[in-house]
């Protein structure tokens, strides 16, 4: 087994609450991988932690054995580690091939020429262009972000991302708000990205969770409260009691 994520005895307080607790969290690489758990049970907080947004009270965070505990968030994405927000983090008035275009020129170390004419970087505009395709987005490669409707937003903001060529991609809630017609067809094409690409998924719909992943997590409390395959953590009667809401 080869882990593309792990956190040691992570921890976060805050004043005298401690919104995560003592951690340890192994992701295989490759993985499809869910986070769930109820509302407040410190998800965001760990992911925010694992990204670089909070430092964290004590513990570690390794990418592919690398310790990036001490690193800024801009470090970490150049280490392969990329996220979403449950809140798009769009420019507005970018068309979508420009926000591409952009990704792509940041990871490449020269984010300042994307404002050249778009013919002038070929390479650039061909790989952006073909990211589109892959997210079904080319068809509004012209249009401006803020009239994308709200799912295809969702797998714009998934886009940038994944355009940062990540190791490990941590999707905050990617189908909240999504229509739920739209809501398999984003999760179908996460699914689909390169085997080597490993996802963790923050999601609130469980239909959606167990169509997804291969390993579940689950968190209470700010602790991890449950692991395990999709069928074992389905079937344990505590994860049942206290996320799902059924009881004896």
């Amino acid at each position: 087994m080869t882990l593309a994520l792990e956190t040691i005895g992570l921890t976060k307080s805050f004043g005298g609450f401690q919104a995560t607790k003592d951690v340890n969290l192994k992701v295989e690489t490759g993985a499809r991988h869910a986070l769930i758990g109820p509302n407040g049970a410190g998800k965001t907080t760990l992911i925010n932690l694992i990204t670089g947004v909070l430092k964290p009270s004590a513990g570690r965070v390794l990418i592919a054995g690398e310790d990036i505990t001490a690193m800024a968030g801009h470090q970490r994405v150049r280490r392969g580690l990329s996220r979403t927000f449950q809140i798009n983090q769009l420019f507005a008035e970018f068309t979508i091939l420009e926000s591409l275009v952009l990704s792509i020129s940041e990871r490449e170390k020269h984010g300042a020429r994307m404002w050249a004419p778009l013919s002038s970087e070929r390479a650039v505009v061909d790989e952006a262009a073909a990211l589109l395709d892959r997210f079904g987005l080319a068809d509004v490669m012209g249009d401006k972000a803020q009239h994308l409707p709200y799912g295809r937003r969702r797998l714009l903001e998934i886009a940038i991302a994944f355009a940062s060529r990540p190791k490990v991609l941590l999707l905050d809630e990617p189908a909240a708000g999504v229509p739920e017609e739209e809501r398999r067809d984003v999760l179908a094409i996460v699914r689909a990205l390169p085997a080597d690409v490993t996802v963790i998924l923050i999601e609130h719909d469980m239909d959606l969770v167990f169509s997804f992943a291969d390993r579940i997590s689950v968190l209470v409390g700010g602790s991890l409260f449950a692991e395990g395959s999709v069928d074992e953590v389905a079937a344990d009667p505590r994860v049942k009691s206290v996320y799902l809401g059924e009881g004896p």
